[in-house]
């Protein structure tokens, strides 16, 4: 496949990113509290790093490496975060990553769009595994996870630098098998 496909859900559409989205992307992501629970966002948001960033998705994704969303509201396609997958196609699993932009927190959109992706990795990529990690500091995000049918597998003491200091990442994973089975 090297067309990005198209997901939708109720209320939203998961959609290969454009050049058109980079000032909302930027404005978005350039939120403190984003970078803030994320491994790669930085603060502020430099000027170009949207496109740059945008510009690298349909190459990945040709070779197998990464599907990466944005995830946009079905009826008014506002851009309202970002979803992806990092794929090792030698082991058949991704690291699935995201955030949603704070003016639209609380809502479900990260269950909703988790929720979209998961499924797209398995019945249609056939990845055998999806794992995901975030900073304990943002619990949220776990509970996000746990309503996928993730399982918490343990917690990375220190494992990242951000900013001056380092995170604790706790890690969730699902396998084809668990995800059949609910």
């Amino acid at each position: 496949m090297t067309t990005q496909p198209t997901l939708h859900t109720d209320r939203l559409t998961l959609r290969p990113f454009t050049l058109d989205d980079a000032a909302d992307l930027q404005r978005l992501a350039g939120a403190k509290e984003i970078a803030a629970t994320t491994m790669t966002i930085p603060h502020p948001y430099p000027d170009g790093e949207a496109e740059r960033w945008i510009g690298r998705h349909q190459p990945r994704f040709a070779e197998g490496k990464t599907a990466t969303f944005a995830v946009t509201l079905r009826e008014s396609g506002e851009l309202i975060g970002a979803i992806g997958l990092s794929i090792k196609p030698e082991h058949s699993h991704a690291e699935m990553g995201y955030w949603i932009g704070k003016p639209y927190w609380n809502k479900g959109y990260a269950t909703e769009s988790t929720r979209a992706l998961l499924q797209y990795a398995f019945d249609t990529l056939g990845l055998n595994r999806i794992f995901a990690h975030h900073m304990t500091k943002n619990p949220q995000s776990g509970r996000v996870m746990q309503k996928i049918g993730m399982t918490y597998e343990g917690t990375l003491p220190q494992h990242i630098r951000k900013g001056d200091g380092f995170e604790d990442l706790a890690l969730y994973g699902i396998t084809r098998n668990q995800y059949d089975v609910r």
